[in-house]
């Protein structure tokens, strides 16, 4: 049996559902600002089920993106208040890694956007200094194009703390990226700048183990944690999108999912979790059939 690191699961539906507020196109960070404990009660809820890593609410915590909404000189405290947020949820669970999230620039799902990696380096380079005090490790979140996966890991490379890229794939085919570009080119990009891990995120289930049966010939430890919307709506890919374009599932429960995740485990996964959509409830359920099938979360 295998020693499984299990991630939480989505951070910014959960502070929707929780919070009451409307949907924004900063939705999960602005809530930062002024009730901060809403995120500390999602990260406590995922360690209670079972997660090991708490990722930072920090995914959308960029310069572009606070601009447009008129609060970028909140900049440095929503990150230190993500941070501290997870540590205290960590440090009153007991246990755990804080993964210090890094989302794409501008927008998800949007590699014709994507900045040339060298202006991309600069950015990424920023956060990591500012999170690294609080970080066991990055995630670099929603690779969806080579150029993407470049930039990141350009900018996490003067840090000696573990750094995790995960990749987003096509909705119908899970050996390509979002860009159209074949999964198995980034292969070349891991070669390069040696990650430590290389995971598929924010994808549909279904397509997942395709995915994931490029991504293990990669010759690092790699996993996987899907969303639990539709699709990828046409809608959310306009400018400044809130997260009402996208439809939530309704056949994947806990359990449904968790066999998703079980399979991908069966492929010689060793990281996963849930990314959008899929909650505490779904987390739980994962850590009980891991237990269940003799596996050891670590």
């Amino acid at each position: 049996m295998a020693e499984i690191t299990l991630l939480d699961g989505s951070i910014g539906q959960e502070v929707v559902k929780r919070s009451g507020d409307r949907a924004t196109p900063l939705w999960s960070t602005s809530v930062m600002i002024e009730r901060p404990d809403v995120v500390g009660g999602i990260h406590a809820d995922y360690f209670a089920a079972g997660a090991t890593i708490a990722t930072t609410n920090t995914y959308a915590v960029l310069r572009d993106r606070l601009v447009r909404a008129g609060i970028e000189d909140h900049f440095e405290e929503l990150l230190e208040k993500a941070a501290a947020q997870a540590t205290a949820a960590r440090d009153a669970h007991g246990s755990g890694r804080i993964a210090a999230a890094l989302g794409p620039l501008i927008a998800s799902y949007r590699p014709d956007i994507c900045p040339p990696p060298d202006e991309a380096k600069e950015v990424y380079a920023e956060l990591v200094t500012l999170l690294e005090p609080k970080a066991d490790l990055f995630l670099i979140e929603t690779v969806s194009s080579l150029e993407h996966a470049k930039g990141a890991l350009l900018g996490c490379s003067d840090t000696d703390k573990p750094v995790w890229l995960a990749a987003s794939v096509n909705d119908e085919d899970g050996t390509l990226l979002r860009s159209g570009e074949p999964l198995s080119a980034l292969a070349q990009v891991v070669g390069e700048y040696q990650p430590d891990a290389v995971l598929l995120n924010c994808s549909r289930p279904e397509v997942i183990g395709d995915g994931l049966n490029i991504v293990r010939n990669f010759g690092k430890p790699f996993g996987a944690y899907a969303n639990g919307f539709t699709r990828i709506s046409e809608g959310f890919l306009k400018d400044a999108p809130t997260v009402d374009a996208l439809e939530q599932r309704q056949d994947l429960d806990p359990k449904a999912y968790a066999e998703f995740a079980m399979g991908w485990v069966a492929q010689g996964a060793t990281i996963v979790g849930g990314c959008c959509e899929v909650g505490p409830d779904h987390i739980a359920e994962l850590a009980r059939q891991l237990r269940a099938a003799g596996h050891r979360i670590v």
